[in-house]
Parts: structure tokens; sequence; C-alpha cells
């Protein structure tokens, strides 16, 4: 199994990032996926989760209405659009596979 995330980077507050994680190793459509992130000091928490069928399972409170959860069974991938960013969802964001499968993190700063 192995999750590759991209799409991070330093944004403005207000601004927009598309995280994407693309998946191998397994039969990505038969998995329900999931986003967590990781701010500094702070555990490591849920953000969003979508269901294999690609319906949206979960947001986090802090996201709901911001963030956006999407998956391309056909590309084997997974995204988190994230609109209206703030300082607060500054943290390494990673991609989740049950039951115990980690990407590396990709890296979300926002500052102005």
């Amino acid at each position: 199994v192995q999750l590759v995330e991209s799409g991070g980077g330093l944004v403005q507050p207000g601004g927009s990032l598309r995280l994407s994680c693309v998946a191998s190793g397994f039969t990505f459509s038969n998995y329900r996926m999931s986003w967590y992130r990781q701010a500094p000091g702070k555990e490591r928490e849920l953000v969003a989760a979508i269901l294999d069928n690609g319906i949206p399972a979960y947001y986090a409170d802090a996201v709901k209405g911001r963030f956006s959860i999407a998956r391309d069974n056909a590309k084997r991938t997974v995204y988190l659009q994230m609109n209206d960013l703030t300082p607060d969802d500054t943290a390494v964001y990673y991609c989740f596979r049950p039951i115990n499968y980690w990407g590396e993190g990709t890296q979300v700063t926002v500052r102005s």
C-alpha cells in the first residue's frame, strides 16, 4: 500500500488549495478514504472522510462549508478542496486508508 499526497504549499488567508492523494497497492474503490491533519503541538485530527462510492461521510466542524472531499476511483485519487483558508488550517495533511495506512503528508501553511 502506498499513499502519496501533493498540493500543499503556502497560501494567504482566504485562499484555496486542492490536495491530492494517489493510492497504489490495493483495490482503491473498495475503501473508505480520509484526510487527517496535524498542527504543531497538537494531536492528529480527522478532517474529512469519503465512502468507497464517493459519498462524503464526515467533515470536522472546523472545516464544514469550506472543505470538500472527493475521489476519482478510475484515477485512484482522493482530493481535498480547501477554500477560505485561515491560519488555523496550518498543518501537515495526511491521507489515510483503514486500517493503518498513512501517506507521508503534505504541508499546508496559511499566513499573510
